[in-house]
């Protein structure tokens, strides 16, 4: 069915800015399955990563460019010749490639390669025509594009696009406008600038003060017809632009904002608790459209309203962004089909291999719980594992625990595929527990976050744990869930340790050995 809005094209970056949240780093796997569920969403264009970076991010844009259907892919590259040849490299698999490349025109930016505005210009000049040269369809951005003077602004984006780039991105790098300022701003290039009218203009937010999406959606409404944002918002520091949430305002408002996207908003749920799983930062309970509160209700005067006429106190269906009605919690006589619908109700799609092995965990949970409710599932959802990195694997723990003296615990632990047995004591039975993996394990990593949170209510309830552990610049993240917190415990733990275990094997250069000083 066509339509005669505007289409606002949408510009996935979960993959590249999302991923540059620190202890969000995914694996190759991850990166494959994360692009191949935005390709199915819609999403128009998926900047994959940043190819010069490290071995892993060009080999994982390069498989994302040879596997994608219908996305364009992006690469991002600083504005240097030999970033945007490797960038190319990698995304010239692709059917539709794209070369986005970018350098720091506000005067806290330009200091830092030390260059003077003509000598940037210049720069800005070669490089965007030799990106042109390689690829037909090139993106520009001038990083901290809202804090550059206006004059010079105008001066490279003019550049950029006689150069031959075909969208033009204005960053908020940091976060530091405000709507009425993002609109204003893009309005005043497009009416401005020579040749304004022949490209795309695009607007790329950071949530630093909370206000990424209404940034995005004043700059569309001002001119803008791409929206750089994230799956969860997430991103470095506080976030980049939501994807759900500047996707779902359009289409609720759209009698103000009357604009159209190719997302399949039914399929929002499902790819942020994929992406919430695998990055391991878990979506906050009160997070617009995706998160766990979103569509609940508490209050007295609010369920009854809800009882009488839904649209007393939502503003959109469940069913919208990908949720089912509520219905019973399942138990352990439940069967294979049972637990297929209803994940699928709660917006996870797996294929038979995936369903096998969280069937099988669902078994041992049910013989644990008397009933498994929605949170419990998503949480075992969320603890699936890569049976690839598993390096490290818990066989069996055993805590001793008293009113007095140091807590114990005995460990068996397989190192890639052997057991090895220890009793180590600790400060409580958690810090037992992680003594006793380095014991079986020695490393250096540093935990700088744990975290407890609890799945469901009563006695029996699954305790979900999440760590964060820092070892020569590498973050990794680990997450699991169990009915007994210590366990729970010792699984995240080694999930993290897993990780780093994978970021110490990468080959080439680590990310932390590159400057994102350029990076939008």
């Amino acid at each position: 069915m066509t339509s005669s809005q505007d289409k606002v094209v949408i510009f996935d970056t979960t993959l590249r800015d999302g991923e540059q949240s620190p202890g969000a780093t995914m694996t190759h796997d991850e990166k494959l399955e994360i692009a191949g569920l935005l390709d199915e969403m819609g999403v128009d264009i998926i900047e994959a990563g940043f190819p010069i970076a490290s071995e892993g991010d060009f080999n994982a844009v390069s498989e994302i460019s040879k596997n994608s259907v219908n996305s364009v892919i992006c690469g991002l590259a600083r504005a240097q010749i030999g970033d945007i040849d490797r960038c190319w490299e990698a995304v010239k698999h692709a059917a539709k490639p794209r070369i986005h490349t970018f350098i720091g025109t506000s005067p806290l930016h330009r200091a830092i390669p030390n260059l003077t505005k003509d000598e940037m210009a210049e720069r800005i000049e070669q490089t965007v025509s030799h990106a042109r040269n390689l690829c037909d369809n090139v993106q520009w951005s001038p990083m901290d594009a809202t804090r550059t003077e206006f004059d010079y602004l105008c001066r490279t984006v003019e550049i950029a696009i006689k150069a031959g780039a075909s969208t033009i991105n204005i960053p908020d790098t940091v976060g530091y406008t405000a709507p009425r300022e993002s609109a204003e701003l893009i309005r005043r290039l497009i009416e401005m600038v020579p040749g304004a009218d022949e490209v795309i203009f695009a607007t790329h937010c950071h949530n630093d003060l909370g206000m990424a999406t209404a940034n995005s959606l004043a700059a569309v409404e001002a001119g803008a017809r791409q929206i750089e944002c994230t799956i969860n918002g997430l991103g470095e520091r506080a976030g980049n632009t939501a994807l759900e949430e500047v996707v779902m305002a359009m289409k609720v408002r759209n009698d103000i904002m009357p604009f159209q996207t190719g997302i399949d908003t039914t399929k929002l749920m499902n790819i942020s608790r994929r992406v919430a799983s695998v990055s391991g930062f878990a979506v906050q309970f009160n997070k617009a459209i995706v998160g766990k509160n979103a569509f609940a209700h508490e209050s007295g005067i609010h369920q009854d309203g809800m009882l009488k006429n839904a649209e007393t106190f939502e503003i959109m269906r469940p069913e919208d962004v990908g949720l089912a009605g509520t219905s019973l919690p399942l138990g352990k006589h439940s069967g294979r089909a049972a637990l297929r619908a209803k994940l699928e109700d709660l917006g996870f799609e797996l294929g038979d291999n995936q369903l096998k092995d969280v069937f099988v965990r669902f078994k041992e949970l049910a013989d644990r719980k008397k009933e498994v409710f929605d949170d419990d599932l998503i949480a075992l959802m969320r603890t699936s594992s890569d049976p690839a990195n598993d390096h490290l694997k818990i066989v069996s723990l055993r805590v001793q625990c008293g009113t007095e003296g140091p807590q114990k615990a005995d460990l068996v632990m397989s190192v890639d595929g052997i057991e090895h047995t220890t009793s180590q004591t600790g400060d409580g039975p958690v810090d037992a527990t992680f003594n006793a993996v380095k014991a079986l394990f020695p490393h250096g990593a540093k935990l700088q976050v744990y975290q407890v949170q609890a799945v469901t209510e009563g006695t029996d309830a699954q305790a979900t744990v999440s760590v964060r552990m820092e070892e020569d610049d590498r973050i990794a993240t680990g997450q699991s869930a169990d009915t007994d917190t210590v366990v729970a415990s010792a699984k995240a733990y080694v999930n993290a340790l897993n990780r780093l275990i994978v970021r110490r094997e990468k080959t080439g250069t680590d990310k932390a050995e590159i400057s994102y000083k350029d990076v939008t």
